[in-house]
């Protein structure tokens, strides 16, 4: 019994690959949009994060070594990703 066709849902997209050039314009374009959110929103987890601790010295030592925590973990995502922002400054310039 062959059930090639069935193995593969039939709402599953096709691969970036297989799409029309104006397809893959707009996958990338929808990707660098994306690509803005992640600073902002290590950011905010940062913040959140810090109101859930319970006193401003665990904020930046959360324990015996200097990045254990939640908030130092998210200060380094969102420096992480920053490169978006920063490439979007320089053409302003």
């Amino acid at each position: 019994m062959n059930t090639a066709a069935t193995d593969e849902p039939p709402d599953r997209p096709p691969p970036p690959a297989a799409l029309a050039p104006a397809g893959r314009v707009a996958l990338r374009a929808a990707a660098d949009r994306l690509s803005f959110a992640a600073a902002p929103a290590c950011l905010a987890m940062a913040v959140l994060a810090s109101l859930a601790v319970p006193g401003p010295a665990e904020v930046l030592c959360g324990g015996s070594f200097a990045l254990d925590g939640m908030v130092p973990m998210y200060l380094l995502m969102a420096l992480f990703h920053l490169p978006p922002w920063l490439r979007l400054l320089d053409r302003r310039v």
